[in-house]
């Protein structure tokens, strides 16, 4: 009976990994939007265009937070 009551180690293991995989993917997106603001305006600072690198910066970051969302999405909807 005390073996049926203790939790799985590989269960407690696969959800603390899913786990990790939400946070990330609740990071991914800020991450990238930041990131690309900060290439996009150092380009801006050092080729002079104004604001055009940060914003273009940005919408890179996005999208390619949103690339690894529906990357990660997927693998867990496969169930993998």
């Amino acid at each position: 009976m005390a073996d049926e009551q203790q939790p799985k180690k590989a269960g407690a293991l696969g959800d603390l990994v899913k786990a990790e995989s939400m946070i990330q993917l609740a990071l991914v997106l800020p991450i990238g939007c930041v990131l690309g603001w900060l290439i996009g305006h150092a380009l801006d600072e050092h080729f002079h265009l104004g604001d055009v690198c940060g914003i273009i910066g940005i919408v890179m970051g996005a999208i390619g937070g949103f690339i690894q969302i529906f990357r990660t999405a997927q693998k867990y909807l496969k169930g993998k």
